[in-house]
């Protein structure tokens, strides 16, 4: 039954705290902030960090202000090297309460986690403890688990943190190459698809293959990023992306004659975090209706374009090599069992 402070008004709100380190922030996390949101009117997280944690603590609180980024939460960071358990000061528990007093001066009234603790420290802020899933039955995962086996907790791992920890295979080459269909191939192993490529669905649309101009390509390179970052958030760690914008900067070059420094720039904030598996252009040239260059020399330089972009903009790449389509797919198999 409500009393007292539980009596929600305007001028007096029921208030829930949950601290912790959140490295990395998980379901269970959430859960306990969105139990203690359904208790109280207004629920305060605060992210706990110091300089000596592997994950840096701006970036997870980013990540749990994005997660509970609906009203009634608020998510506060407390950056600071205190003591981090009771044998490490002989003040632990003082210092402790002096900073939570620093950071959420209004009464607390319940204090939600997991953890054993809950209960002294609702004591020491003068506030009712509110265990949540102790036992780990309801979210069966915890920040541990998640750093030591990141594929079998995947599911746990909220959308806005998922991107820091997923690796991206990007397939580039010449026309010809099978970036298509070994895309799907690889993707399948995941049990997932590929991120399509974007530039084959705005010809169809806008070019019918002809009278492009940059503007075109950075369009290709906006539509490509808003399909791939919307089927990350719903991907697994491991995604495999049939080209990318440095694939687009190259096709910008072969069509206009030369390099536009926005497309470049758009193609170096590509690369960051992902492998290429570049496939050269030893396969014989099929035409679909839709390509460009059978021209051996000319698949040629779109190779060597693309061996040069991937160099100068500093990517992490492989190259497959070789005509025979078995052998292409079984090394390119090979290589992604590395990123697994």
């Amino acid at each position: 039954m409500a009393s007292g402070r539980d009596a929600a008004s305007d001028d007096m709100k029921t208030h829930g705290f949950l601290l912790g380190k959140f490295m990395p922030p998980h379901a269970g996390h959430l859960y306990c902030a969105e139990v203690g949101k359904a208790r109280c009117d207004v629920m305060t997280v605060l992210v706990c960090s110091h300089d000596a944690e592997p994950i840096d603590g701006y970036l997870r609180a980013k990540w749990m202000r994005e997660c509970l980024s609906r009203p009634g939460y608020r998510v506060l960071h407390m950056h600071r090297d205190i003591p981090q358990a009771p044998e490490d000061h002989h003040n632990f528990w003082p210092i402790w309460r002096a900073a939570i007093t620093e950071f959420h001066p209004e009464p607390i009234d319940w204090v939600f986690g997991s953890e054993g603790y809950v209960h002294r420290l609702a004591q020491e802020v003068d506030a009712r403890p509110f265990p949540v899933d102790s036992e780990r039955q309801v979210v069966p995962v915890s920040a541990t688990a998640i750093r030591e086996d990141l594929t079998s907790n995947w599911s746990h791992v909220p959308v806005p943190v998922r991107s820091h920890y997923q690796r991206r295979l990007v397939l580039v080459g010449a026309e010809s190459t099978g970036k298509t269909v070994l895309s799907e191939a690889l993707a399948a192993r995941l049990k997932s698809v590929p991120i399509p490529e974007y530039g084959r669905d705005y010809d169809a649309v806008f070019r019918h293959g002809q009278d492009w101009v940059a503007a075109d390509f950075e369009a290709i390179m906006a539509g490509h990023k808003a399909l791939a970052d919307t089927m990350a958030a719903r991907g697994g760690p491991i995604i495999v992306e049939d080209t990318d914008s440095l694939q687009t900067l190259v096709w910008a070059e072969a069509l206009l004659g030369k390099v536009h420094k926005p497309l470049v720039d758009w193609a170096r904030s590509a690369v960051e975090g992902k492998t290429y598996l570049l496939l050269d252009h030893a396969t014989p040239w099929e035409d679909d209706g839709t390509r460009h260059f059978a021209d051996p020399a000319r698949r040629a330089w779109f190779t060597s374009r693309l061996r040069s972009w991937l160099d100068e903009l500093g990517a992490d790449w492989k190259c497959i090599e070789g005509e025979d389509w078995a052998e292409r797919t079984a090394a390119a198999n090979v290589f992604l069992d590395t990123l697994s």
